[in-house]
């Protein structure tokens, strides 16, 4: 695969997460796809990335996820995003703190790995001090 094709794979799978046509993640993801970012006790899976997704549309019923950069080489492609949502549907699972209806906004970088037109693995970070920050579970610095 060229890297433009690899690009192409990451655009898909953030448009599949940002019009919540979950259906559409077979398309891109591997069936023996992992993301190493997981929460402890959720599978490393299509299936668990699937679940991260619903708990977090319960939580932030309007995120949508901007791709800022997009980088490829070889097999990896980097994505630097911005996410922007609302705290306005179930209490926030950390604190059990209700919905608090403020609009937050973070950043993070995923790394997909590609081979044969699919993604198989993901690492991903985001500064989620910064979504606790905002929504009221601990203080702003």
């Amino acid at each position: 695969m060229s890297i433009e094709q690899n690009k192409a794979i990451v655009r898909r799978y953030r448009e599949a997460h940002n019009t919540n046509h979950l259906d559409r993640l077979n398309e891109v993801l591997a069936p023996r796809f992992i993301a190493h970012e997981m929460l402890p006790n959720v599978p490393q899976t299509l299936l668990g990335a699937k679940m991260i997704h619903q708990g977090n549309l319960a939580v932030f019923p309007d995120q949508y996820v901007r791709t800022d950069d997009l980088l490829a080489e070889g097999d990896k492609v980097v994505e630097r995003w911005t996410l922007t949502t609302t705290h306005s549907g179930a209490p926030f699972p950390i604190g059990n703190v209700p919905a608090s209806g403020k609009r937050i906004q973070v950043t993070g970088i995923t790394t997909y790995r590609i081979v044969e037109g699919k993604i198989v693995e993901t690492w991903a970070n985001m500064d989620f001090l910064g979504v606790l920050q905002q929504i009221g579970v601990i203080p702003a610095a």
